[in-house]
């Protein structure tokens, strides 16, 4: 039986309005999104991890940058993330599609191979995995995983603009058509209220180059619960953006379909 292709896709642009231009911004020496990217590829389990920008010029720095450190760059629309999405996914012949936004440079790819593992253990059963609805694991963790027939379908059925706009919300909004599953923190442990490693405001961007300047010189792979210990042992970088845990632009009520891996 032939392998499925997993496309891992990683949305990224300079035009974010909450903190523009934060995936160009320095961490241990390079900009955030090349730190990422290498993070990301290193999850075992993908076939090809692609950047998708937009169209737009002022994009165009951006797309350069991830050419020359050797990742593959699609452009596509700059507000519809489900087209850019679908596009994006068709262009590399993908048979399931992974979601990882470019504002989580901490994710660990063990988390990725977690979910995506999640996913085809129940190929066939299931449509759509993720990490995050509910959300256990802490903001800047995000994977989401879905066959390419939902993605198709998505695009054609999703009208709303916020379905649009942030590509899976259709797949796990309650839709009674699309079999979704959970991928839970182990231990029933819930980080997602106290720990914020997403980048969308300067004070998470305090926390993951403090991160990144204390672990990335001694092992550039440092995991999951290396950071933890040393947000545990410097709590003053665990609190400087304490303060905006827990805050997302859209939380569901709890989609009875989705039950915990």
């Amino acid at each position: 039986m032939t392998s499925p292709r997993i496309i891992v896709v990683c949305q990224a642009r300079t035009g974010s309005t909450r903190l523009p231009g934060k995936v160009m911004l320095p961490v241990a020496g390079a900009p955030m999104i090349i730190r990422f990217m290498e993070r990301v590829r290193r999850a075992t389990l993908p076939t090809e991890v692609v950047i998708a920008t937009t169209t737009l010029p002022s994009d165009d720095g951006l797309a350069r940058l991830c050419e020359q450190h050797g990742f593959h760059v699609f452009r596509g629309h700059e507000t519809d993330l489900l087209d850019r999405h679908l596009r994006c996914a068709e262009a590399y012949s993908a048979d399931v599609v992974v979601k990882v936004p470019s504002d989580c440079p901490l994710i660990d790819p063990e988390i990725i191979d977690m979910v995506i593992a999640a996913y085809l253990e129940r190929e066939g059963s299931v449509d759509f995995v993720s990490n995050l609805h509910p959300d256990t694991f802490p903001d800047g963790n995000d994977v989401e995983v879905m066959s390419m027939q939902v993605l198709r379908e998505a695009h054609r059925r999703a009208t709303k603009s916020h379905h649009r706009e942030h590509t899976t919300p259709w797949m796990w909004d309650g839709n009674p058509d699309v079999r979704c599953l959970t991928v839970q923190m182990p231990d029933d442990k819930d980080l997602s209220l106290t720990h914020r490693w997403t980048v969308d405001h300067p004070e998470d961007y305090m926390l993951v180059r403090s991160v990144y300047e204390a672990l990335y010189p001694q092992n550039p792979c440092f995991s999951f619960n290396d950071i933890l210990s040393f947000l545990k042992k410097h709590p003053e970088i665990h609190l400087v953006n304490r303060h905006l845990a827990g805050v997302t632009w859209y939380r569901p009520p709890f989609n009875p379909l989705s039950r915990p891996a």
